[in-house]
């Protein structure tokens, strides 16, 4: 892979990735691929008090205003979405469209983050579905696997 700016060209699956900001105008887009992935890949394994907690959460106008989104594009299409807070030392949402999982998409959205925070400690509270990822990239368990609101996570960090 090469990267130039916030385009990054993945030669063995022969296609560009440009990373942007996602502004207020199309968040609504990048929160139904948070809800859509989100319902597949992690709601079977929360109860429904986390189901209901994360849908809220998504909804919520505060949780949102504290985070800045990016996304991943495609062809002009959004196929993944990072949200950090704090400066961006904590990752809030890492969601990737299903037809571009194990694409490398989660990683370069986590390479962005970590380019803006040059070596500085990141924080995420992983879910138990990208736990193992998260481990790949460095990230360690600050924590055994903890439950709020039936929302389940790892307290992880990277320095």
């Amino acid at each position: 892979m090469t990267q130039n700016n916030d385009t990054i060209h993945d030669f063995e699956h022969n296609e560009a990735t440009q990373i942007s900001s996602i502004e207020n105008d199309k968040l609504d887009e990048a929160l139904k691929l948070v809800k859509e992935v989100f319902m597949e890949f992690e709601a079977p394994d929360y109860c429904d008090e986390g189901i209901a907690e994360f849908i809220h959460t998504i909804g919520d106008e505060s949780y949102l205003s504290m985070h800045r989104f990016y996304g991943a594009y495609q062809d002009n299409k959004l196929v993944g979405v990072i949200a950090s807070r704090n400066e961006h030392h904590h990752i809030g949402l890492l969601f990737v469209d299903k037809n571009y999982q194990r694409k490398g998409i989660g990683r370069q959205l986590i390479q962005h983050i970590l380019r803006m925070k040059d070596g500085e400690p990141i924080t995420v509270n992983a879910s138990p579905y990208g736990h193992e990822f998260y481990k790949k990239l460095g990230f360690a368990d600050t924590s055994e696997e903890q439950i709020t609101n039936g929302v389940r996570y790892y307290p992880m960090l990277r320095y």
